[in-house]
């Protein structure tokens, strides 16, 4: 089935080409068709379910990062805003399914990790809790009325709103008001919660708790603070759609407050002092006194926060977090003979995401920066004319993940930039922390 004019798919590649070249306007094609033609299901209701890639399973975080690319020419074709309005209802059924849960089937067929120890459906694929899953859903939603002014995928929510509000609030009482448990057995500590189920201890802070971080390992300190400003641009956005197009003004009330407490926690507990002593975001803290200093390539990062939207690239307390995390002191940067950039404890040491390499490119302020990561990526698909989840940077061709459908993205999105085709851009809006 067509997800988008193949005319359309041609003059862009083509555009590309004319900019770049050849050999990365071949790869961006690649790259480009590979999420409308392969990842797609429709399912009875009318909506479509969409596939993370090599996993038979629809993660709310993928689902709206394989998309971004798509959205700066939804406006242009109808087919293709179709296609996004129908990925997001089908998001926000999921959200009201279960909130908590991260990744979902296609039908109730109990496919997924069903052993885990917590409250189990056979639509869940998995119910690792992280915050920025609640995200995600708000971003599609909101970036598709804004760009197109279609309202056909909001008719729940308001209702969704509410309960990614409602969980929120819950979560900033991790401890005491919090029913939420999960536990997987016979597992690596990265895919389950310390002390039954319950997570590492925390103190309330006004940050909203994630049991798991965008990686879907465990967080070690409870609050997540790139996933806490992720939560606070899509309150604004929330507040945005409840009076501009839901007549809503209670639930803008509410997001709108919420927000500012998220915010305004960021500024007290997420900001600590960095290798050279000036001030910089922590990854996460609990409160209570720890923090940790680092940067992991899964997006919400500390590295994507501009394009988040929270602050603008050129903020001097985010300029200052990206110095410490692209190098050295992050311990999750790596560098070899191809390549240096962010990895993850999710995948084999010293490897570099491709992911991390396309949010550096959209966040940099260089041109030269970008094209030089666009360059290292083609330079590093091992031959296979797409991006993995992650490489090895002193012999491409070893990599994890053949079919990574949220990379493939990611890559087209920094090509789309650097070529004066991404006419999509986050205002900064969340940040009341500045440098």
């Amino acid at each position: 089935m067509a997800r988008i004019d193949e005319e359309l798919v041609r003059g862009i590649a083509d555009a590309v080409r004319k900019r770049v070249g050849e050999r990365i306007g071949t790869t961006f094609e690649s790259c480009f068709r590979n999420t409308l033609s392969t990842t797609m299901r429709e399912l009875p209701d009318g909506t479509l379910f969409l596939l993370t890639g090599d996993i038979p399973a629809m993660w709310l975080r993928d689902s709206t990062a394989q998309l971004t690319p798509y959205l700066h020419f939804a406006d242009r074709d109808p087919l293709l805003a179709d296609t996004i309005s129908r990925v997001s209802r089908r998001q926000l059924d999921y959200v009201l399914l279960d909130p908590y849960a991260n990744a979902f089937n296609a039908g109730p067929d109990a496919a997924g990790h069903q052993s885990d120890a917590t409250e189990q459906s056979p639509w869940v694929w998995e119910r690792k809790y992280e915050v920025d899953s609640l995200c995600y859903p708000v971003q599609l939603a909101h970036d598709l009325w804004r760009i197109t002014g279609r309202t056909d995928h909001l008719d729940r929510f308001a209702e969704a709103a509410r309960a990614i509000i409602a969980l929120w609030r819950v979560e900033q009482r991790h401890e005491t008001d919090s029913d939420y448990r999960f536990q997987r057995f016979d597992a690596p500590q990265s895919d389950t919660l310390v002390r039954d189920g319950l997570g590492p201890l925390t103190e309330p802070t006004g940050l909203t708790w994630s049991g798991f971080r965008p990686s879907d390992d465990a967080t070690e300190h409870g609050y997540n603070i790139p996933g806490n400003a992720f939560a606070a641009v899509e309150l604004a956005h929330i507040a945005e759609l409840a009076r501009e197009v839901l007549d809503d003004a209670a639930l803008a009330d509410d997001a709108e407050a919420l927000r500012a407490e998220i915010a305004a926690a960021i500024a007290e507990h997420g900001v600590v002092a960095g290798p050279d002593g000036d001030p910089i975001y922590a990854y996460e803290v609990d409160g209570r006194g720890a923090t940790l200093v680092m940067d992991d390539a899964n997006v919400p990062s500390l590295l994507s926060l501009p394009m988040l939207g929270w602050c603008a690239s050129d903020d001097p307390l985010y300029l200052a977090t990206r110095r410490a995390i692209l190098g050295p002191h992050n311990p999750h940067w790596a560098r070899g003979e191809h390549a240096y950039g962010i990895g993850s404890p999710h995948t084999p040491p010293g490897h570099v995401w491709p992911i991390a390499l396309a949010v550096e490119g959209l966040t940099a302020t260089e041109e030269s920066e970008r094209m030089r990561i666009i360059e290292t990526l083609v330079a590093t698909d091992a031959g296979t004319g797409l991006m993995h989840e992650s490489f090895h940077p002193d012999d491409p061709t070893v990599y994890t993940r053949p079919w990574f459908s949220w990379a493939n993205a990611m890559f087209c999105e920094l090509v789309l930039d650097a070529c004066g085709l991404r006419t999509h851009r986050r205002a900064p809006i969340g940040s009341e922390v500045t440098g």
